[in-house]
């Protein structure tokens, strides 16, 4: 109704103008009857408001619409009124709306082809990483170790890359279930079992047995990687330890790893989960690419895990994955 009244306010303002012109018209035109203006003004006003009337309840759909704000696109083309105005602007957002589906569709062709690409190329480029893993495992010259240390590199740089393309088709590729908590981190573990080594830092599971939780293993185990190379990353060479811990707290089950690293600055804490961001610490060490702990979140969140990170220079770091009650589930054995 407000929109009504600010539209024809215009019109209104015009209307009493002309209806003083009249009043003047009959006052200096020797006109003595005053009722006979008043009355002439009185029917401008009955035909001015039978006009709003008819304007208002003629476009009431329209204005409701523009007046509340759709709740989907979709709402935003429903039937609109018979007006000539209500019905050019229907058939507007219908074509807009149509153009728009067209993208959208376009655009999702282009991701399914590029996420197929990538899963490829990433199998692909897998192929020879074996074949060279193969090759450097049954020799023993110390120049092949160099060499299966990098190819660990890029394989975990593929890793990082294929799970970064499906996340964009994230509800395709889940799958909920009871999951060993201290299982999944031994495999975890053992996919950095050479980087661990090379890095002069060992795994310290304290796990209970029986400890599980429903969720999604393959995404968990890819959190726990990315956690467990940037601890083992930033513990290198100090012959230290890299502690997995998970626990029951208030209904809820805590997964954490703790390091005892070099420790992220407090400036930098507020901003580790943004993309791309590497710090005081990514200067330090190149390889930093900053994706780690933003994948991390995203993927946490999706599994609605609340993830949060504590960290002393000079001390190390601690992530802790925290579990829903509603998700955290402890087995009898």
């Amino acid at each position: 109704m407000k929109l009504f009244w600010r539209e024809q306010m215009p019109l209104i303002g015009f209307t009493a103008v002309i209806l003083l012109l009249v009043l003047l018209v009959y006052r200096y035109d020797g006109y003595t009857d005053v009722l006979t203006s008043l009355y002439a003004v009185f029917l401008g006003i009955c035909v001015l408001g039978a006009y709003l009337a008819y304007r208002y309840f003629s476009h009431r759909e329209l204005y409701r619409r523009l007046s509340k704000p759709p709740g989907s696109l979709g709402s935003s083309v429903q039937k609109s009124d018979a007006a000539p105005l209500s019905a050019a602007l229907g058939r507007l957002l219908e074509t807009q709306y149509s153009h728009y589906q067209s993208e959208i569709k376009a655009w999702e062709r282009t991701q399914r082809d590029h996420l197929t690409f990538i899963n490829q190329w990433v199998h692909q480029m897998k192929t020879p990483l074996s074949v060279i893993e193969l090759i450097t495992e049954e020799d023993n010259d110390p120049r092949f170790a160099s060499i299966a240390e990098e190819t660990d590199r890029i394989r975990r740089g593929l890793e990082m890359v294929l799970y970064m393309a499906r996340m964009q088709t994230f509800e395709q590729d889940f799958y909920v279930e009871s999951v060993a908590l201290r299982e999944l981190v031994s495999e975890a573990i053992h996919d950095y079992k050479r980087f661990f080594i090379h890095s002069h830092v060992y795994p310290v599971v304290v796990i209970e047995q029986e400890l599980e939780v429903e969720t999604d293993s393959k995404w968990l185990r890819f959190i726990l990687q990315q956690l467990l190379s940037n601890a083992i990353k930033y513990s290198a060479g100090s012959g230290k330890k890299v502690e997995i811990v998970a626990f029951e707290e208030d209904n809820a089950v805590v997964l954490e790893v703790r390091d005892s690293g070099i420790g992220i600055p407090p400036e930098d804490i507020p901003r580790v989960f943004r993309p791309f961001f590497t710090g005081e610490n990514g200067r330090r060490f190149k390889e930093s690419t900053g994706m780690g702990l933003y994948l991390v979140q995203q993927v946490a969140a999706k599994l609605h895990l609340t993830v949060s990170i504590r960290s002393r220079v000079g001390e190390g770091t601690t992530v802790r994955l925290t579990f829903e009650s509603s998700r955290a589930v402890k087995t009898s054995g």
